[in-house]
């Protein structure tokens, strides 16, 4: 994909396909009245006659255009003028990009208004432009046996209007955007294939496959016998009822001793069944999706070494399945974590959070400057935020409103929830220093108090993204959340 910026006189863009804007009060967009009267008024006319009311995800494709290099030009709905914002004009382009992909079209030029500096700079219109083209044009990696579906013609997006002031900035950001999409592909690509494709070595294949011939980055995988040795007993209990061997990843983005560390910790589960507490049957074709927070990790590592960030980004993955047999753990059994704390299991379907608390442990040794947990990680956290916002629990304010921040940029947005000293109190245990779950109620802030215990002296972070990372029912999939947040968090880290 070949992505570039345009600066004046749409008319003569040589592409294609313009794609132009229309405000559902009929109003045409700077560009679009431009064209329009280059050809004649003939965009005009269409509206005229109701061809196209400018609600927002509603396209229209006019062909033979004349009085443009383009001989055609896709219009795309802006909604109401009155709330036209950043997130308008994200689901215009992207709808108006589908439509495209239906198409044999090769090259396209956006030119739909943007709206004002602050909220889409020049930067953040070739990021957007460039992620969400990617965003669209990604095909599912099905195991169909049929004939595939043909992939989209379009190898060539240009963006503007930018001015020749800010070409270096939005050609920036359109190198961004593209790393970001390729980011989301990586997530998603993992977290669709089936478990028993997506085992926890074949995750560990993909963290090599990335950083190969990539002289910043280095992995390191650990086995059963390196976890007994570093102690990592919530690990290794969790994947104790499984017959696929555990994997505990280290993926290291180095640019130099000086740099500050940021240590992203991923849940890795294959497939949970819930252990001897089992699931439902309901949707548990769903679970194969549990390492999405793993699979997040090692796009964003993959990024940090993409884009030669000025930071020093350190992935852990503990990958494992969570599986009933008669090696299994059990409601009731004690184990102990690598910082030496004994959890109490009462649920054993509460196995993200011992995983992440050996790993977060293991976190220690990089003296990070920050440390964020990702993880698909409880039920409770979807019927708090549902699909929209991704979960924020953290120990240090400053911390949570940095990614809320960089949510807010990417579009992909978190929310912070609170994890007091109260919410602890729902794990005490009579028989070890505390229980691994604390009962219905506040259900995502009990498991970010749990991970908290094993966070003390660090700036953390934990992110539940259990109602962002996939989608369920008939459209089930991978959303590619929330690599645009930490892409975003990254970016802006190491700009400082």
């Amino acid at each position: 994909m070949h992505f570039d910026i345009w600066t004046t006189g749409i008319a003569t863009v040589p592409v294609e396909c313009l794609i132009l804007g229309v405000f559902e009060e009929g109003e045409l967009t700077e560009e679009a009245r431009a064209v329009d009267a280059a050809s004649g008024g003939r965009i005009g006319a269409l509206l005229a006659r109701g061809d196209l009311s400018g609600k927002i995800g509603e396209t229209l494709l006019v062909t033979d255009l004349t009085g443009t290099k383009a001989t055609r030009a896709l219009l795309t709905g802006l909604g109401p003028k009155k709330n036209f914002a950043r997130r308008a004009w994200r689901r215009a382009l992207s709808a108006a990009l589908t439509a495209v992909a239906r198409t044999r079209i090769a090259s396209v030029a956006l030119a739909v208004t943007r709206p004002g500096a602050k909220e889409l700079d020049d930067y953040y219109l070739g990021r957007a432009a460039a992620e969400l083209t990617g965003a669209t044009l990604y095909q599912v990696n099905d195991l169909k046996t049929g004939k595939k579906p043909k992939a989209a013609a379009l190898d060539t997006v240009l963006a503007g209007p930018v001015r020749r002031a800010g070409a270096a900035a939005a050609r920036r950001g359109l190198a961004h955007g593209s790393a970001v999409a390729y980011a989301m592909r990586v997530q998603r690509d993992m977290a669709n294939l089936p478990s028993n494709v997506c085992t926890p070595s074949y995750i560990a294949e993909q963290a090599r496959a990335i950083a190969k011939g990539v002289p910043t980055l280095k992995v390191q995988v650990l086995d059963h016998a390196a976890l007994k040795r570093e102690k990592m007993g919530c690990f290794l209990a969790v994947t104790q009822g499984s017959e696929e061997p555990a994997k505990f990843i280290i993926m290291e983005h180095r640019h130099s001793k000086s740099a500050a560390t940021v240590v992203l910790v991923g849940k890795g589960i294959t497939f949970d069944t819930g252990g001897i507490s089992l699931k439902d049957p309901g949707a548990m074709d769903e679970m194969k999706y549990d390492m999405s927070g793993a699979a997040a990790v090692i796009a964003a590592v993959g990024l940090a070494a993409e884009l030669r960030l000025r930071l020093n980004v350190v992935g852990l993955v503990a990958s494992c399945e969570n599986m009933p047999s008669g090696k299994a753990i059990k409601p009731g059994d004690i184990v102990t974590s690598a910082s030496g704390q004994t959890v109490e299991i009462l649920n054993t379907d509460a196995e993200g959070r011992l995983i992440l608390c050996d790993a977060l442990h293991y976190a220690r040794r990089y003296k990070p400057a920050a440390v964020i947990d990702i993880a698909t990680l409880t039920g409770a956290c979807v019927i708090a935020l549902g699909a929209h916002h991704t979960g924020v629990m953290s120990n240090d304010d400053a911390l949570a409103r940095e990614i809320i921040s960089a949510g807010l940029r990417a579009d992909d947005r978190a929310w912070q929830l609170p994890v007091t000293e109260e919410y602890a109190e729902q794990l005490k245990s009579n028989f070890a220093d505390f229980a691994n779950i604390g009962g219905r109620e506040a259900g995502a802030i009990t498991a970010a108090a749990y991970l908290a215990k094993f966070t003390q002296g660090m700036k953390w972070a934990h992110l539940d993204i259990a109602g962002t990372a996939y989608v369920g029912g008939a459209h089930k999939g991978s959303t590619g959340r929330p690599s645009p947040l930490l892409a975003d968090f990254l970016i802006h880290r190491a700009g400082r």
